[in-house]
């Protein structure tokens, strides 16, 4: 099973690593890491990742993944970027993204008419691509599963594989990497956090860069 994830520069580096050691681990599975050129592929937090195939050589993908970040921005106008997630998704079974690569399947076509989620930050922006926004951690319409803020492509790709291969070898994947998620503190989702913390972290961050990516979203639909 071809499972390809498409990487552009200043990508948010857990929303590809998280699904992909995940999914690298279901029966059959065959990982491709594609990007527009064969070279380094930054992310936010610093380092580089290497693809192993450009768009021009990638195979058919049976499962495509479209991970987030703030280079989202910019991938979103990348011609060569959105017409290889369109041709791959033509085939494939399933097609899927991690927080705001959503938009990059918006910009493709593909949530025309469908429900999906992605970073809670960039929600109310959904519409600009034809889609509904659905409140939950991981959404499925048809074939297309789109998953919300970063964490949650871990979830996203253990509830895709037991779609594909059975709740048993979920499981079993989800003990062997001892996902038993405990974390240390309540809040995080606007629901639970604190309003100060959550007011906050929206002026630090999301108000800015929810405006940066609608103007650029208007800019390309």
């Amino acid at each position: 099973m071809n499972i390809v994830f498409v990487l552009f520069d200043n990508v948010t580096q857990l929303d590809f690593a998280g699904p992909v050691q995940v999914l690298s681990r279901m029966p059959g599975a065959k990982i491709f890491v594609a990007s527009k050129h064969d070279g380094p592929v930054t992310t936010d937090c610093g380092f580089s990742i290497l693809p192993t195939t450009s768009f021009t050589d990638c195979p058919q993908a049976d499962i495509i993944c479209v991970p987030g970040g703030h280079g989202v921005r910019e991938a979103i106008a990348d011609t060569a970027l959105v017409d290889f997630v369109r041709q791959q998704w033509a085939q494939a079974n399933w097609v899927t993204s991690v927080c705001t690569g959503a938009f990059i399947l918006g910009i493709a076509g593909l949530l025309q008419g469908k429900r999906a989620t992605c970073h809670w930050g960039y929600t109310h922006l959904l519409p600009l691509v034809g889609a509904t926004h659905e409140p939950a951690r991981v959404v499925r319409d048809g074939n297309l599963v789109t998953a919300g803020g970063v964490t949650s492509g871990i979830d996203f790709a253990l509830e895709l594989i037991a779609m594909i291969s059975g709740e048993d070898v979920a499981r079993s994947i989800q003990l062997a990497l001892e996902y038993d998620p405990a974390p240390p503190f309540t809040g995080g989702t606007p629901a639970t956090a604190p309003v100060p913390i959550l007011n906050n972290l929206r002026a630090r961050v999301y108000d800015n860069a929810a405006s940066q990516l609608e103007t650029a979203l208007k800019n390309v639909v």
